[in-house]
């Protein structure tokens, strides 16, 4: 049984003028346990959306998310939310950090969620990714990279199975996202973590074995071109 596996996902938007805009029709994908797929998908063409939808942030019209062989998108809320926390890590394109929190407080808060607070993994992990000397700093005294760092951190605090990756290089520069890409999917292995990438960057998708194009996937995006 894969990991994950989708079946007939289709998504619809209504845009405020009352038109429908369908923005996600995929029959079919699968990944792995331990598995690294980089998904190609330019701006515009539902990749957010996805991965949203796999998070179970958002709920589809029809069809079926199954992690780890349960029906994300059909459970209720508090099952949903309880296998998002143990099974899923998300590393947000704008990292979603609190503000008003340290680096550690981001991890210790993200891992009450999930499998409870373990504040040594939460110091190992931040070591991990380079940041043993700012623990007690807030995200605004971070650069960006470090921010990037700390979200990566975050993602696997409650030693997740599945990581996705929403244009997680985006906000860097060059070398930066280059070294950020080899530490993202560097943790994942460590930690047996499968990980769901999706870009529109040549150089981050060069990095990959497995590339999949998501107009490929999704019947939208087809019909558009």
């Amino acid at each position: 049984m894969p990991l994950l596996e989708i079946k007939d996902l289709k998504k619809t938007f209504t845009a405020p003028d009352g038109t429908t805009h369908k923005v996600i029709d995929i029959p079919s994908f699968a990944l792995e346990a331990q598995q690294q797929i980089a998904l190609r998908g330019e701006s515009g063409s539902g990749k957010t959306t996805f991965l949203n939808l796999i998070a179970g942030i958002l709920k589809p019209d029809s069809g079926t998310v199954f992690i780890d062989g349960r029906p994300m998108s059909s459970l209720p809320e508090s099952e949903r939310d309880q296998l998002r926390a143990t099974t899923l890590g998300y590393i947000f394109q704008t990292f979603n950090l609190l503000q008003g929190f340290t680096c550690l407080e981001n991890i210790l808060i993200g891992m009450k969620f999930g499998c409870g607070v373990n504040r040594e993994l939460a110091v190992s992990l931040l070591n991990r990714v380079g940041l043993s000397e700012r623990l007690h700093y807030r995200p605004r005294q971070l650069s960006v990279g470090q921010q990037q760092r700390v979200a990566v951190a975050r993602a696997l605090a409650n030693r997740p199975r599945l990581v996705l990756a929403d244009e997680p290089t985006g906000n860097l520069d060059h070398a930066n996202a280059r070294e950020s890409l080899a530490l993202i999917r560097e943790t994942c292995r460590e930690n047996g973590a499968a990980l769901l990438l999706v870009s529109h960057a040549p150089d981050v998708l060069a990095q990959f074995d497995d590339v999949r194009d998501l107009r490929e996937l999704n019947l939208v995006t087809k019909e558009a071109r």
